[in-house]
């Protein structure tokens, strides 16, 4: 099992891949979200939800883990869609499924990606991936 390389980043955690989705199916992480994450301090007091934009940081890391293609000249170029669909709590698991494909007419990946945790899905988000110096 592999997981994701360092960077600055407002998550604690790191997605470990549990498969890299060589072949036909998508490439799948998990990480636990622990109690301990620092945005629990405010997101909400008495009642913490870990908020959207860190489930789309761990997706963040959880494509960039599972690049197709070979280099560390990729980066997120566009958040393209996202819809939350369920609350991740403190002491939840978010298990991310990511399908990818290259976006039309261009040197780009798009990566679709679920993340889900034990109470279904919590997330559908897409990204985009361009190499640096492309834009």
């Amino acid at each position: 099992m592999t997981t994701t390389r360092e960077f600055c980043t407002p998550v604690d955690g790191t997605p470990e891949v549990t498969d890299p989705g060589t072949g036909e199916g998508p490439a799948r992480t998990v990480v636990l979200v622990e109690p301990s994450e620092k945005v629990f301090a405010g997101h909400y007091p008495g009642f913490p939800i870990f908020p959207g934009v860190c489930i789309i940081e761990y997706v963040h890391h959880s494509a960039l883990a599972t690049l197709p293609e070979p280099g560390d000249d990729w980066m997120l170029a566009a958040i393209e869609s996202t819809r939350f669909l369920s609350p991740v709590f403190p002491g939840n698991t978010i298990t991310t499924e990511l399908t990818w494909s290259k976006v039309k007419d261009s040197d780009a990946l798009r990566c679709k990606a679920v993340a889900s945790s034990e109470r279904g899905k919590s997330a559908q988000i897409k990204l985009r991936f361009e190499r640096r110096g492309n834009r």
